[in-house]
């Protein structure tokens, strides 16, 4: 496979997980821009037996967890960035306001959770990784991954219950997660 190839095949999922994973809508064209950085250098190291979202989502979690530790250095605070900013190329305007409440009620559920327990939930849930790949992306144990997933799912749970009262009088629904 080519660089051109995978980047063409892949930078909808890379550019998903860094949002996912609390990149802030501006820093999203540099980090994303990073991590194929990252993937052009090493693309002759990847090992054909692992999976190739496995190997790139662990780029992205090293390069969201970077931006993070970078953010005081440019004086700036890794804050919650709005999904609801990102651009929706949808036709329907009601379907986009639709999706809009969607990803923040999403965006507003994955702060609930610290960040080991985030790329976990997102990567499994959101992106449908296994368990064992997830391991090996983020070199930590497989029980360990569990485990996070497990507290993650709960801590999801109580974030959506949270948001939703906040918002009792507003419509909202949760696809694909």
């Amino acid at each position: 496979m080519t660089f051109e190839d995978l980047y063409e095949q892949n930078f909808e999922f890379v550019w998903r997980t860094l949002r996912r994973l609390g990149v802030p809508a501006a820093d999203l064209p540099d980090v994303a821009q990073e991590v194929f950085l990252v993937v052009h250098r090493r693309l002759a190291d990847f090992e054909e037996r692992g999976k190739m979202t496995a190997w790139l989502f662990r780029i992205a979690a090293r390069a969201a967890r970077d931006r993070r530790r970078r953010a005081h250095v440019r004086r700036e605070i890794a804050g919650e960035a709005s999904l609801a900013e990102a651009p929706d190329p949808g036709p329907d305007p009601s379907a986009s306001l639709e999706r809009a409440g969607d990803r923040a009620l999403l965006e507003q559920a994955l702060a609930a959770l610290d960040q080991d327990q985030r790329e976990v939930f997102t990567a499994f849930e959101l992106e449908g990784l296994s368990g064992q790949a997830i391991a090996t992306a983020l070199e930590i144990p497989l029980g360990t991954v569990y485990s996070r997933l497990r507290l993650g799912r709960e801590r999801f749970r109580q974030g959506i219950a949270r948001v939703l009262a906040r918002h009792s009088g507003t419509r909202f629904r949760l696809e694909g997660a």
